[in-house]
């Protein structure tokens, strides 16, 4: 977790080396006059090898932005390009090799398949792709999400925190180049969440991986390296190396 304070910022520091770029990124839902806004010319760069954490109220668009990023959601104008790949250019053929093969996700249900074990959930992926697992990665993973003495277990025979810790794991071992975790802890209790997010931050630490997470909890947000506040479909700002109560003055700050 990150210690220093800083105080939010209505400008967005540049980042040298970004893992995702969002340039005028717009997002309308309906026609005439049932028009509706979500994402209002977002510009946005996303450190590399950095936990970054996206927040704001229900209705900021900050679920819209994650899907728009990696391809969900059609965007209505603008650019995403992740790791030098022009998400918004592709078919749908190309964005789903993009989410097969680049990008890692996490979402608030598990997602896991029942009759599978933790090890076969955890490499389906691969299996699918029918790409060769890196053992040397695997073990990595494994060790860093403390699923060792799991993997020939069954969803159901797992709690929800291990269950979720496989959800991890299944988007880190492929070495994905960005992994977007949504609202990860949302059906978690308080100790099944500290392990994922202690998760989240170690993969940034010692595996090297870009992590978003999309989260409306400031004490999530503060494992972040950075937090970056929507509402109403634009950035507010930011906030470097928070703290739950730098998250929450950020909050009140962007009202």
């Amino acid at each position: 977790m990150s210690t220093p304070t800083s105080a939010f910022t209505r400008e967005l520091a540049p980042i040298p080396d970004p893992v995702v770029t969002v340039h005028q990124l717009t997002k309308t839902f309906g026609m005439g006059t049932t028009l509706v806004p979500a994402l209002r010319g977002i510009n946005l760069d996303i450190g590399r090898g950095e936990l970054t954490a996206i927040m704001g109220p229900s209705g900021s668009g900050k679920s819209t932005l994650m899907h728009c990023i990696v391809g969900l959601e059609a965007a209505t104008s603008g650019t995403v390009t992740i790791d030098d790949k022009e998400v918004t250019a592709m078919k749908e053929s190309q964005l789903t090799k993009l989410r097969r093969d680049n990008i890692g996700f996490i979402f608030q249900s598990f997602n896991l398949v029942p009759t599978l074990t933790a090890r076969e959930n955890i490499n389906l992926p691969a299996t699918i792709a029918g790409r060769k697992i890196d053992e040397d990665r695997f073990n990595q993973v494994i060790e860093t999400v403390g699923l060792a003495d799991r993997l020939d277990h069954r969803p159901s025979e797992l709690s929800g925190g291990q269950q979720q810790r496989v959800a991890c794991a299944r988007a880190m071992v492929g070495s994905p180049d960005v992994v977007f975790a949504d609202e990860p802890t949302g059906n978690l209790d308080s100790t099944a969440t500290e392990q994922i997010l202690k998760f989240l931050r170690t993969s940034v630490d010692e595996l090297g991986q870009s992590v978003v997470m999309v989260t409306h909890e400031p004490d999530a947000a503060a494992w972040a390296d950075r937090v970056v506040i929507l509402r109403d479909g634009q950035i507010l700002g930011e906030l470097r190396n928070p703290t739950r109560d730098s998250v929450l003055d950020a909050l009140r700050d962007g009202r």
